[in-house]
């Protein structure tokens, strides 16, 4: 089954980049060439590049080998998304394109071209010998004109000019002749004129979309705020914030200055409280250590906590486990703390599960007093139903990434109960932050990153 799902996959990325291929490079040139030979390339080295990136990042690959694949070979994958769907899209207005220049070809030659092909009249043959008007014809013997009488009345109109003859004299070869075309260089068809639109437009919305991305993404997150009523919650406790930040992902091509910067924007919005609700990294403590050791410089009344996500182990849980807490965090493996007014709870992902390690919500919530808040950090929404059954008041969730690059969002939507923002369940109400970074391509359409600030109101107050 794996297989055949595998040779699926590989069929359609086959099929997916020839078209893209044919479109790009076959169609806008007139012949085989250097330029389409660079397109075939283009295309199957960028996707070198791209799977050559996921499995170094997978395998644990040398660092440096990461790096260096990672940027080419993430972004390719991201503009051979947006290429595709321009490609896609540019269907519609191919032939809608052909047919306005057919129509305005026809109106600018119509005129002209009645002229030229008009037929023009020709002179009658005239029979040697004949008389012509004004007493003169041809001899063609000699090619000497002379003059006869005219064989009708007198007239004191001057004499004709004589006719041509063979001297020298304009004949009926001179009569004006159609022109015909001057010789002009070869213009492209209009198939391939429009194939050279179409292409290069799509060409420029592309690298416009991954380029405006990916600036979004390196530029930093930006702070969201939401304010949460918690029917449970003490007057004491009205405007509680929370910090939500999740999904930063420092990895091979967010690093240290992305950590950074994730640090400084969380310390500006002066949080109660931190919550990091998993995928914080991809890779092991090892490579990554240096570019989360700003992550020790968060700042909150009540601290930060952390779980995992399912990345974490992807990269060596328990290390990071261990490091995290070095850094000034406190993990909350299926735990919980009680704060002053109201509970706080963490469980694992359900990545855990294969080693050993997945949710116990029994652990961090069996034996709480429910006349108390709770607030749960739990890293997939797909864990509001538990929450539910455990009567949680609000769950801290991230992994969505809010689709990430669309239409994204409509496979995330589907996988997920939701994509982002605040929802209920029940008497459970359920937060998804898009999160603060990317995985993959340092890209995001349609789903711009966030830290975000849950302000918790009382319904006392």
């Amino acid at each position: 089954m794996v297989i055949v799902f595998l040779l699926v996959v590989v069929s359609v990325l086959v099929v997916a980049n020839w078209y893209l291929w044919r479109r790009l490079f076959r169609d806008t040139t007139r012949s085989p060439g250097a330029l389409r030979r660079v397109g075939a390339v283009l295309i199957a080295g960028g996707w070198v590049l791209a799977i050559g990136a996921s499995v170094a990042e997978r395998a644990g690959a040398p660092f440096w080998l990461q790096r260096t694949l990672a940027w080419p070979g993430f972004l390719w994958l991201a503009l051979s998304i947006y290429l595709l769907l321009a490609v896609v899209a540019g269907e519609v207005v191919r032939p809608l394109l052909l047919r306005f220049l057919e129509r305005r070809d026809a109106r600018q030659r119509g005129p002209a071209d009645a002229d030229m092909t008009r037929p023009r009249p020709w002179p009658e043959p005239i029979p040697a010998g004949a008389p012509l008007k004004g007493g003169v014809r041809d001899e063609p013997s000699t090619g000497a004109v002379s003059e006869q009488p005219s064989s009708g009345p007198a007239s004191d109109e001057p004499p004709q000019e004589p006719a041509a003859t063979e001297t020298g004299a304009p004949t009926l070869a001179d009569e004006p002749q159609p022109l015909a075309d001057a010789p002009r260089p070869p213009a492209p068809s209009r198939r391939l004129f429009v194939s050279r639109v179409v292409a290069g437009a799509a060409a420029a919305v592309a690298v416009g979309t991954v380029g405006t991305g990916t600036y979004g993404v390196l530029n930093g997150p930006g702070v969201k705020r939401v304010t949460v009523p918690l029917a449970k919650l003490p007057r004491a406790a009205h405007g509680f914030r929370i910090a939500v930040v999740s999904d930063v992902h420092l990895g091979p091509v967010l690093g240290r200055g992305f950590a950074q910067k994730v640090v400084d924007t969380i310390n500006g919005t002066q949080p109660d409280l931190i919550a990091v609700v998993g995928d914080l990294v991809d890779g092991s403590v090892r490579d990554l250590g240096p570019a989360a050791a700003p992550l020790a410089q968060l700042r909150a009344r009540h601290g930060t906590y952390f779980v995992t996500g399912n990345h974490e182990y992807f990269s060596g849980a328990g290390q990071w486990v261990e490091q995290v807490r070095r850094l000034g965090m406190r993990p909350l493996e299926n735990a919980r703390t009680e704060l002053p007014w109201f509970d706080l709870a963490g469980v694992n992902d359900v990545a855990g599960e294969s080693e050993g390690q997945g949710p116990d919500f029994t652990g961090a919530l069996g034996d709480r007093d429910t006349t108390r808040a709770c607030v749960l950090l739990a890293h997939q929404p797909v864990q509001i139903h538990e929450a539910v059954k455990h009567h949680v008041d609000l769950q801290l969730s991230g992994h969505t990434h809010g689709g990430q690059l669309w239409p994204g969002n409509l496979v995330a939507a589907a996988a997920n109960p939701t994509l982002a923002g605040l929802e209920r369940y029940g008497d459970t109400q359920l937060y998804v932050s898009r999160g603060a970074g990317a995985w993959g391509p340092p890209t995001r359409v349609g789903a711009p990153s966030d830290i975000t600030v849950i302000e918790l109101a009382s319904a006392q107050a």
